[in-house]
């Protein structure tokens, strides 16, 4: 009666986050970052490269967008006609523009999206799916006729065990550094330059940024994010207001490599007050 409890409990928590993970829809960005029909006209008509630069750099003074092209321009998607938000990307799958932290992924079984701010629910995904591993592990051999298949079930549960601890265990590490998939592998770009650390809070406020404040919350899968995935406290701008901030975030976070910040604009300090 007990390990039947134990499973269903499990198992009731992970077709939850599954089904959470599968069917979430993807998110656009707010209607404020797409252009304005006499904005759109402007830019299409111009052909010299830089003067678009200057448009699209006018239009991005009223939006809270920080993070910036290779070049430095301003991240625009020419096929969906809007200022990318920080950290939101173009789909070639969907063929729009969403709110995501990593790439189409049907290997992880989502085929589906996985959103900055609907980390927390992968998260408990992944979490629940090692438990059920564990608890598979457990069965005992015997000389039954059914030993072939549960030797079969033991020789898949550590496979699977395998696999997900390695990707649960990276995802940790993510949430940890507050960085998403795409920015591990290429660092995003402000106005500085680039900073695989910009988005890096400290740790407690990185678990608060996926998890959401109330630490009562952390445990159970439900969607307790901060924010709406259009803007993110960015470190630059908090040792800005702070200069005392960076310090004790470089004692959390032993082993951060460090990049130069210029000092803050008064836009930047007002946007994040």
């Amino acid at each position: 009666v007990a390990y039947l409890t134990i499973f269903h409990i499990l198992f009731v928590l992970f077709v939850w986050t599954y089904w959470k993970s599968i069917f979430t829809l993807p998110v656009q960005p707010d209607k404020k970052f797409h252009m304005s029909y006499a904005d759109k006209e402007r830019y299409e008509n111009e052909e010299r490269p830089e003067v678009q630069r200057q448009i699209l750099a006018e239009i991005a003074r009223k939006l809270p967008v920080y993070t910036r092209t290779g070049n430095g321009g301003i991240r625009f998607c020419d096929r969906c006609q809007l200022i990318k938000p920080d950290r939101c990307h173009h789909c070639s799958v969907c063929a729009i523009c969403v709110l995501k932290m990593d790439h189409h992924c049907p290997w992880y079984v989502l085929d589906n999206w996985i959103f900055l701010f609907f980390w927390s629910i992968f998260c408990f995904y992944l979490s629940f799916s090692l438990a059920l591993c564990c608890f598979s592990l457990q069965g005992e051999l015997t000389n039954g006729r059914s030993k072939f298949h549960v030797l079969f079930l033991l020789f898949v549960a550590l496979m699977f065990f395998v696999s997900l601890m390695f990707l649960f265990g990276y995802h940790c590490w993510l949430v940890s550094r507050n960085r998403s998939t795409l920015e591990a592998f290429s660092a995003p770009v402000f106005q500085n330059g680039p900073d695989k650390n910009g988005f890096n809070l400290g740790f407690v406020k990185n678990l608060q940024q996926v998890f959401g404040e109330e630490k009562k919350l952390w445990l159970l899968p439900v969607v307790s994010s901060q924010g709406d995935g259009h803007f993110f406290p960015m470190r630059a701008l908090c040792e800005a207001q702070n200069p005392l901030l960076a310090n004790e975030e470089q004692w959390e976070d032993d082993g951060i490599d460090e990049e130069p910040h210029g000092k803050a604009t008064q836009k930047e300090i007002s946007c994040v007050l």
